[in-house]
């Protein structure tokens, strides 16, 4: 967008009654949501469409976003799950020859307010000094109205939101090899990438919705679960939780991505915690400490694993910025989970090699060698 074009004026209010001015862009109107920040160059569709930033008013570190346009593939999902999102300057011409419509024309499609021609990096350091926060993207004079949307802004919380995001009905997804493992993916809020890449080493794949039960499961009588990521805070799962203790009794392999690794971690004893600002970001460093090598992983989440019993399993992976628990592999059970995505979209492949340890992990069950 031209640094010198602007028209209909844009706020944002915080919880702490701070207000940035900027310009709109997308949808007018007034959107309440939790402020975290992303630290990707690339991949803001992906960002735009992944289900795990339900709730979220998602701010872009870098400050030109949009210059390559959106296209029809690279939809995490069906559709926008941001509550809002901000920018410093986005690209009203992009070039690339996969374009079909401009991050604006996206966001008027999908029904979500923008603001822009802000200062991001101010915006990101307060977020970093004081942790993740509350706030609202409104086209209203704030001023105005500021006491009564900052009541909503405080009293705002997400509320059961893997259960809005996951499918309804339970879907397949079939591979041409022969002789395929099949998997029952868990819908917490997956990204289409997960089943990708589950497709690419010859899975077949249905997909279930959150509250499936183990007798769901047992009818498909599945060689492997995988449990997706998603949005919100995962002790409020309660009955996700219980399910996947039923899951575990069941004995077939699990692999557990985001969210579903913490939910694996407390349903098997382990404990959670809120960040200060999360990890959200296309660049963070991660020691696998079985191969002693460090990986450059995609990253979106704001609750990590705190602690796992030392008889139930081991920290496979850390954080090298910060030190978190980024794995865990299981001992008395055919598991592991891990923190970061390594199916990306966007973000670097190198860690995709887990799919393989998962597909591995599946005929040895399928041979009787768990």
């Amino acid at each position: 967008m031209s640094y010198f074009k602007r028209d209909k004026r844009a706020y944002i209010l915080l919880s702490d009654g701070t207000v940035y001015e900027g310009y709109n862009f997308g949808c007018e109107g007034t959107t309440i949501g939790e402020i975290v920040f992303t630290t990707g160059m690339t991949g803001y569709q992906e960002v735009l469409t992944d289900p795990s930033y339900y709730g979220q008013i998602v701010l872009q570190t870098y400050p030109l976003i949009g210059n390559y346009g959106v296209n029809n593939d690279d939809m995490e999902s069906e559709k926008s799950w941001v509550n809002g999102y901000i920018v410093k300057e986005w690209c009203e011409e992009p070039s690339n020859f996969r374009t079909t419509a401009t991050i604006n024309d996206f966001l008027v499609k999908q029904g979500k307010i923008g603001i822009w021609d802000i200062d991001t990096r101010a915006l990101t350091r307060k977020i970093r000094e004081f942790g993740t926060m509350n706030g609202a993207i409104t086209t209203e004079d704030v001023y105005e109205k500021k006491e009564e949307l900052l009541e909503q802004i405080r009293s705002y919380k997400v509320v059961n939101p893997v259960q809005v995001v996951t499918q309804k009905k339970k879907g397949w997804f079939y591979t041409r090899e022969n002789r395929a493992n099949h998997v029952a993916l868990m819908d917490y809020g997956y990204k289409h990438n997960i089943l990708r890449m589950l497709l690419q080493q010859g899975c077949n794949v249905t997909v279930m919705p959150a509250s499936s039960t183990v007798d769901d499961i047992r009818r498909l009588n599945p060689d492997g679960i995988m449990l997706s990521n998603g949005p919100g805070n995962p002790e409020d799962n309660v009955e996700i939780i219980k399910n996947i203790q039923d899951f575990i009794a069941y004995g077939k392999p699990i692999f557990g991505i985001c969210l579903g690794h913490q939910l694996l971690a407390l349903a098997m004893g382990g404990t959670t915690r809120k960040m200060k600002y999360g990890h959200r970001g296309l660049n963070q460093p991660v020691k696998d400490l079985s191969k002693d090598r460090v990986f450059i992983t995609s990253q979106n989440h704001g609750y990590a694993v705190e602690s796992i019993p030392e008889d139930v399993g081991t920290i496979s992976h850390v954080n090298m910025n910060d030190g978190s628990c980024e794995g865990i592999a299981y001992k008395n059970i055919p598991a592991f989970t891990v923190q970061f995505h390594p199916e990306a979209s966007a973000g670097p492949n190198d860690t995709g090699y887990l799919f393989e340890r998962f597909s591995d992990l599946m005929e040895r069950g399928q041979q009787g060698c768990l």
